[in-house]
């Protein structure tokens, strides 16, 4: 497996925890609040990225960029939602990353927000941006839930919940499950179809319907 940092996933699939090996004087994009530790010699800025755009997803507009001063260091990350990630190297090409995915990079890897057109983004259920990652160099990504890679090659479906990344070579299009019946009572709603030939990465929970699992549960002030 190629990869520019020495690192270590813990405990996949549920709560997993990276630990990255910093080479002094080298740099590494993190998404913001996601350092759990680090050595004293690393040091950290904070850049804005995606503009406005990213601003509109309701994720965070802020990377901040770790960088390890007078020798090598070491830094952890710890991701907010429950479940897995997956590391790739990027040599050259193009990965779509879910709006709230994106765990950390290379220097090098371009992190950038793309338009999904409104009804795309809209009638997804989802968001109305994708982020886009190409370069050269490491990259991490996250799940809500544990992590399938798939290989497509013709068609395939996914429900939209589902979705964590994919690659440049498929096309895809938002389209409902059944009829305008099935979209609103059925529990299932809208899926992407992609085709062509790549890799699409699910997860294996979402989470609104996990969201809708613990909603019955919740505490409720009683009336008096």
């Amino acid at each position: 497996m190629n990869s520019e940092h020495q690192f270590q996933i813990d405990c996949k699939p549920d709560f997993s925890y990276l630990t990255v090996q910093l080479p002094a004087g080298k740099m590494l994009k993190v998404e913001a609040s996601a350092m759990a530790t680090m050595d004293t010699n690393i040091s950290m800025k904070t850049k804005f990225k995606g503009g406005f755009s990213r601003l509109l997803t309701g994720e965070s507009v802020f990377i901040n960029e770790f960088t390890a001063e007078g020798g090598p260091g070491e830094i952890c990350i710890a991701p907010g939602p429950p479940g897995d990630l997956e590391h790739i190297y990027l040599d050259g090409d193009v990965i779509f990353l879910q709006n709230s995915a994106f765990v950390a990079s290379s220097p090098d890897i371009l992190v950038e927000t793309k338009w999904q057109g409104l009804m795309k983004g809209f009638f997804s259920g989802e968001n109305l941006f994708l982020i886009r990652c190409s370069g050269k160099g490491d990259l991490w990504f996250n799940t809500f839930g544990a992590m399938l890679e798939v290989d497509v090659t013709g068609d395939y479906v996914v429900d939209t919940g589902h979705i964590v990344a994919f690659t440049e070579g498929l096309d895809y299009s938002i389209d409902k499950v059944g009829g305008y019946k099935s979209l609103f009572f059925s529990g299932e709603g809208l899926v992407c179809r992609f085709r062509g030939q790549g890799k699409v990465w699910i997860q294996t929970r979402k989470v609104v319907s996990f969201a809708r699992w613990v909603h019955p549960f919740r505490p409720v002030k009683s009336k008096s």
